[in-house]
């Protein structure tokens, strides 16, 4: 894990076309991205079970920067992120997200690809669950991880997201397998 475990956590909701997503970010970066459509409740219980000594303040200044970054991406300018992010997990949640950064934008890759690039080829399952605990949904494209046999995996975002984010990058194999 990271240093301070209680941080000052600042929110917004992001509203742009059909979505409706809430974001946080600390003073380092952005450390949430919620599921789209899904109510505050949400963010709130992330942050308390996560970080129990933090306040989380509506800061809608300061997650500006992250909230335009991601509004380029949803309408189809923005193929890369720059901004930072503030992330907590244990050493080998950070080494997936991190693999999950290096997919390209409108390419997928494996599980079982994932693990091998970490050097722990038969943590395939732990891989899932390192994904399935991505706080950052989007910006680290874990929606960019599929079947070994192509077809579509589990999403916190849900199936119709995922096919939503794979059709906006044109990923190969996301309409076969909406």
């Amino acid at each position: 894990m990271k240093g301070n475990t209680s941080p000052t956590i600042y929110w917004t909701m992001l509203d742009h076309e059909n979505w409706r997503i809430y974001l946080a970010a600390t003073a380092k970066g952005l450390c949430y991205v919620g599921t789209p459509n899904k109510p505050w409740e949400e963010l709130r219980d992330w942050t308390e079970k996560r970080f129990p000594a933090s306040s989380l303040v509506q800061g809608d200044e300061k997650v500006q920067p992250y909230a335009i970054e991601l509004v380029e991406y949803l309408q189809g300018t923005r193929k890369r992120f720059s901004i930072p992010f503030d992330l907590y997990g244990t050493p080998f949640q950070l080494a997936v997200w991190n693999v999950l950064c290096q997919i390209p934008y409108g390419q997928t890759s494996t599980y079982s690809a994932i693990a091998q690039q970490i050097e722990k080829p038969a943590a395939v399952r732990a891989v899932g669950a390192a994904i399935g605990a991505n706080p950052v949904l989007i910006t680290v494209p874990c929606h960019r991880v599929i079947g070994k046999n192509g077809s579509l995996t589990g999403y916190r975002g849900g199936f119709d997201v995922k096919t939503k984010l794979l059709q906006l990058e044109n990923a190969e194999g996301s309409a076969a397998n909406a």
